[in-house]
């Protein structure tokens, strides 16, 4: 479980949110809102360690994720609104780079499969910058498959998808809570998982 714990965030002089509390528990769905400029995508990064609070608590499981370190870092997989992909290289390159550097191993068999399970099939060899703002961003979403996260945290994740694309992803985030996972996520699109409840965070 993930426990949110008096949680403040300030950016320059500005503070974005303070004394925030929540939980999220295996097979929970959570839905970050609020406007621009309210801090989702600073939650979101403070929950992935990308940057400190400025007061209060994350915990993993009971125990403070500072403490636990890589133990934690283990369990979670974070996709921001830009795709960090790299241009030059190839979608199957990408995917097996940005694996390693995650620090998991994924052999080429499972790569493939992954990027045919998002619709990129006959393109994993194509080099990224010949690839439309979809397909870009199905190859980034592609890393979810391969990696062994119980926390999916995703910022904007339907950012340049079409329709299928948008459906194909309800359907993996459902069997990833399926599976006792747990997703927490921003997105300006709707988003709705089957037999599945949205909460909802705001930031104000």
């Amino acid at each position: 479980m993930l426990e949110i714990s008096d949680l403040a965030c300030i950016r320059g002089d500005h503070q974005l949110f303070s004394g925030l509390n929540f939980s999220l528990g295996s097979g929970e769905l959570m839905q970050v809102q609020g406007e621009n400029g309210s801090g989702k995508t600073s939650l979101l990064r403070t929950l992935c360690g990308f940057t400190q609070p400025a007061a209060g608590e994350i915990r993993w499981c009971g125990q403070d994720v500072n403490r636990l370190g890589e133990e934690y870092y283990a369990e979670m997989i974070y996709l921001g609104h830009l795709n960090a992909i790299k241009d030059e290289l190839n979608a199957l390159e990408n995917l097996c780079i940005s694996a390693g550097l995650a620090g998991y191993e994924v052999e080429e068999k499972e790569a493939l499969a992954a990027l045919r399970r998002m619709g990129l099939r006959r393109r994993e060899h194509l080099p990224v910058k010949v690839l439309s703002q979809g397909q870009r961003r199905r190859v980034a979403l592609s890393k979810l498959l391969v990696a062994d996260a119980s926390l999916w945290i995703l910022d904007e994740p339907l950012t340049a998808l079409d329709v299928g694309a948008v459906g194909l992803m309800q359907e993996l985030i459902g069997e990833h809570l399926s599976k006792r996972g747990m997703v927490i996520f921003t997105t300006h699109q709707p988003l709705q998982v089957a037999g599945v409840e949205t909460r909802q965070l705001m930031l104000s």
